[in-house]
């Protein structure tokens, strides 16, 4: 359930459309609203209140930055008024750590390697943008994502594109999103880059008003998801064994939730080779080290795939796949899913394919959808 906790207003009503546009207190986001004010939309921005941190006295958890999420919401305010739009503040905090957080701990004891960001798009941030536009009445949600969302040229659904920017490409972090958030949903940044973006607030004059940009996972103090577990998680620490792909005894971990695939440092051994983690066994609480040329998968089988069109692909595609948000996009075959669980295979062997991370499918600029790594194919 969401709480519209405080409103702010300087309306100015306009004979356009409305969209309500998620504001952060950053630069894109300000830089989006700016944008569709521009194309004669009637603005409003909404910031959402989503993390306090549970085991700290203070009202909000600093970050490296420092800035708290009390500091991103009056420069999401101050941005507003900037703006001259009318600005919202949403409280999603039960739900983003119901969501997020909670299943965030609960892959690492499981010995994966999540990606909250795109759990927070999907299960949060979307539902709670237009479960408001529609309470209010507002025909569009809009976010500062670079990413792009265009007619098919055949029918009336939608296709989500990658940004222009490749650099600041964001379109991985929103595999999830399928036709019925993408009808509503503008994303006034995919056709600039970055450097158009601080050019456009800099002509503004809205460059003073904004925050800092966030960084990485927003409810990680200098960005230590290690730290976080253990304030947060004590049963992480669960010591077990390590094992080299033979199943032989060669060390000792202090809990599964501490390492992640391809993991190098932080081992404590001591071998005539590098050793890497090749396989987290959550089962058996231990972690399976080898030298790197095992840590190469042929493909990988993904969960849950989720496809933009609402419809599984009836043959093999060929697309290229990042296996990472950082990652390249490597040419492979995807296949139809077959008990919920979709295969790819790469034409090339790739590293360190890690079981939690997002495997999101493209053709060319489109993606084609996406879904959780379950496990790598050796």
């Amino acid at each position: 359930m969401w709480f519209l906790v405080c409103v702010t207003t300087d309306e100015k009503l306009m004979n356009s459309e409305r969209v309500l546009v998620a504001m952060s207190g950053g630069v894109d986001s300000t830089v989006a609203a700016l944008l569709l004010k521009e194309a004669g939309f009637t603005v409003e921005g909404v910031t959402m209140r989503l993390w306090v941190d549970p085991q700290s006295q203070e009202t909000a958890q600093r970050t490296e930055q420092g800035l708290s999420e009390r500091d991103n919401i009056a420069a999401a305010a101050a941005a507003a008024r900037k703006l001259g739009i009318v600005h919202h503040i949403v409280d999603g905090q039960d739900e983003f750590y119901k969501q997020v957080v909670c299943r965030f701990t609960v892959d690492y004891l499981e010995g994966r390697t999540p990606n909250p960001c795109v759990e927070c798009n999907r299960t949060v941030k979307f539902a709670l943008l237009l479960e408001m536009a529609e309470k209010m009445g507002i025909s569009y949600v809009a976010t500062g994502h670079y990413a792009r969302v265009k007619k098919e040229p055949e029918g009336n659904g939608r296709l989500l594109l990658r940004g222009i920017d490749r650099q600041k490409d964001q379109s991985y972090m929103l595999y999830a999103l399928g036709q019925a958030e993408l009808r509503f949903t503008l994303f006034p940044l995919g056709h600039k880059t970055k450097e158009d973006v601080r050019q456009i607030a800099a002509a503004a004059g809205i460059e003073e008003t904004v925050g800092a940009e966030s960084q990485e996972i927003c409810f990680l103090p200098d960005h230590d998801y290690r730290s976080f577990l253990e304030c947060h998680c004590p049963q992480a620490k669960k010591e077990g064994d390590i094992v080299n792909t033979a199943g032989e005894k060669i060390g000792s971990h202090r809990g599964i939730a501490f390492y992640t695939v391809g993991q190098r440092k932080g081992l404590g051994l001591t071998t005539a080779e590098p050793f890497y983690v090749v396989r987290i066994e959550a089962a058996a609480n231990r972690l399976v080290v080898g030298p790197l040329e095992e840590l190469f998968s042929s493909g990988l089988l993904v969960e849950k795939p989720h496809y933009i069109s609402g419809h599984f692909p009836r043959e093999a595609l060929t697309v290229e796949v990042k296996v990472r948000y950082r990652a390249p996009a490597v040419e492979a075959f995807l296949y139809p899913p077959r008990d919920g669980l979709a295969r790819v295979e790469f034409k090339v062997k790739q590293k360190a394919v890690t079981p939690g991370q997002s495997a999101v499918f493209y053709r060319g600029e489109e993606v084609v959808g996406g879904g959780v790594i379950a496990a790598a194919i050796p």
